[in-house]
C-alpha cells in the first residue's frame, strides 16, 4: 500500500526537470560545479548546509569526513577540521547519521537523544559510582581516554543510541562509563588521536548557555520535520522513500515520514519536482530555488574533477545517484577481497557534470608517497587529453592534501606521457 496516497498533499504545483538540469542542481549545491565553498568558512559553511558529515576512522587516503570537505572546500587541509571542532569548538561530533560531525549550534536540537541517554544509563546501578569517579577524574587531571580512566574490570551496560534489542553481555567498565557520559552530554570528544577518542566534561568545552538550551522543537513532530528538512538539504533531492539518506532518525516510520513531506510541502519549506526519466516525484528545500534556476539556466560552468568520500552526503541515496548520473557506487571496503568488483578503498569521480569513474589511490605517509593503485572509467568515458590533464590536477591537489611529496601511478593507468 503507498502511504502517500492516503496524505493530503498542498503546496506549489510541481515543475518537471531535465535529467542534466537535476546532475548540475546537485553539483551546483554540492560545490562540485564551480565555487561555492573556500576555506575555513566555507568548511563550516558546508557542514551547516547539511547538517552533518559522517565520521569514519578509517585512513588510507584521509578520513571520510576530511575527504568530504577536500573535494568541494578550496583550500582545505586537515588541521582547519581540526581545529573547527577541538580548538574553536564551532563543531562537535555525536550521533546523527552514525557517528557524525554537526554544527555546535545544533547542541540543542538533540536534547531528546541525550535525555533517552540518561533514562537508559539509569537500568544500570553499576554506572552511577563509577561516573562520578570518571568526573572527579576528569576535572582533576583534564582530558582521558578509556585506557587511562582509573576504572578497571567489567560491567553489564549498552547504548541507548546504538542498541536495539536484549542485551545481556559485558563491555569494559571503563569504556562503558565514558561513552554513557559521552552520549548523556556530560562528556563531549576532546580529541582524537586516530580512532581513540579523548574525552573531557562538556562544562570545560562548551558555553554555558549552549549546554543548557533548551530544546527548541520539544514536540515531537516539529521534531522529526527538522530532521527530515535537514536531510532534504543535505543530499539536496530526495524522494519520500525510504533511503540511508535518513539513517539516524530515530522511530521514523513509513507513514511518519511522508506526514513529515506533507507537512513541510504544505508549509513551503520544500517544492516537489519530476525529473525527466525518474518515476516518482523528487523534493527540494524552497531556499535552494536560485541554485535551481541556474542548473536550467544557459551558465556555463568550468570542468572540476574531484574525489568523493566514500560516505560523502551527495552519495548518502545510491538509488538516487543510479537514477540522475546513472553512476552505481559500492563501498566495498567490508566485503571480501575476492568478491570485490573494484577495491578497498576507491573514490568516485566527477569530472564536470558527471560521475565518471572510479579512483583508488593510498597515501603511504611515513615515506611521502601518493600511489594510485587503479582507476576505473565508466563505459563511454573517453580518455582524452584534456581529462588526463585534469585527473592528474585533482591527483596533485589530493596529494598535497595528504602530505605526500611524490606520486606513483600504477601502470596500468598511469596518463600517457606527451610527445
Amino acid at each position: 500500500m503507498n502511504v502517500c496516497s492516503h496524505i493530503a498533499v498542498e503546496g506549489p504545483m510541481p515543475v518537471t526537470i531535465s535529467n542534466r538540469a537535476a546532475r548540475r542542481f546537485l553539483l551546483l549545491k554540492h560545490g562540485l560545479l564551480g565555487r561555492r565553498f573556500s576555506g575555513r568558512a566555507g568548511a563550516l559553511d558546508f557542514i551547516r548546509q547539511c547538517g552533518c558529515i559522517q565520521f569514519d576512522p578509517v585512513d588510507v587516503c584521509g578520513r571520510n569526513a576530511e575527504l568530504t570537505l577536500q573535494s568541494r572546500v578550496r583550500g582545505f587541509s586537515k588541521q582547519m577540521l581540526n581545529d573547527l571542532l577541538y580548538h574553536d569548538r564551532l563543531l562537535f561530533d555525536y550521533p546523527d547519521k552514525e557517528l557524525s560531525i554537526l554544527p555546535v549550534e545544533d547542541w540543542p536540537y538533540f536534547e531528546r537523544l541525550r535525555a533517552a541517554a540518561r533514562a537508559c544509563g539509569r537500568q544500570f546501578g553499576d554506572l552511577p559510582p563509577l561516573e562520578a569517579r570518571a568526573a572527579d577524574f576528569l576535572r582533576e587531571h583534564g582530558p582521558a581516554e578509556a585506557a587511562e580512566l582509573p576504572v578497571a574490570g567489567k560491567i553489564r551496560w549498552h547504548s541507548a543510541i546504538h542498541w536495539s534489542g536484549n542485551w545481556h553481555g559485558e563491555t569494559g567498565a571503563a569504556r562503558a562509563v565514558l561513552e554513557q557520559m559521552y552520549t548523556d552530554g556530560r562528556l563531549v570528544i576532546h580529541h582524537k588521536t586516530g580512532a581513540r577518542k579523548c574525552y573531557d566534561l562538556a562544562e570545560k568545552c562548551l558555553p554555558k548557555e549552549t549546554l543548557t538550551a533548551p530544546d527548541p522543537l520539544p514536540d515531537d513532530f516539529d521534531h522529526l520535520k527538522w530532521r527530515v528538512l535537514r536531510r532534504i538539504g543535505a543530499v539536496g533531492l530526495l524522494h519520500d522513500r525510504a533511503s540511508d539518506a535518513f539513517l539516524g532518525i530515530w522511530n521514523m516510520s513509513t507513514a511518519a515520514r511522508s506526514r513529515a513531506f506533507a507537512a513541510l510541502l504544505k508549509e513551503g519549506s520544500i517544492r516537489e519536482i519530476h525529473v525527466e526519466g525518474v518515476p516518482s516525484p523528487l523534493y527540494l528545500r524552497a531556499e535552494d530555488d536560485a541554485l535551481l534556476d541556474a542548473a536550467q539556466s544557459d551558465a556555463a560552468f568550468p570542468a572540476r574533477c574531484a574525489f568523493l568520500a566514500p560516505l560523502d552526503p551527495l552519495l548518502w541515496d545510491r538509488k538516487l545517484i543510479r537514477e540522475i548520473f546513472g553512476f552505481s557506487y559500492r563501498w566495498e571496503i567490508y566485503t571480501p577481497a575476492n568478491q570485490r568488483q573494484y577495491g578497498y578503498y576507491t573514490l568516485p569521480v566527477v569530472y564536470g557534470e558527471k560521475l565518471i569513474g572510479r579512483i583508488e589511490p593510498a597515501a603511504r605517509g611515513r615515506d611521502g608517497v601518493l600511489e594510485i593503485k587503479n582507476l576505473w572509467l565508466e563505459e563511454g568515458v573517453r580518455r582524452t587529453q584534456r581529462l588526463d590533464d585534469a585527473l592528474q590536477s585533482a591527483v596533485r591537489r589530493f596529494a598535497r592534501f595528504n602530505a605526500c611529496r611524490e606520486i606513483v601511478w600504477a601502470p596500468a593507468c598511469a596518463p600517457a606521457k606527451r610527445p
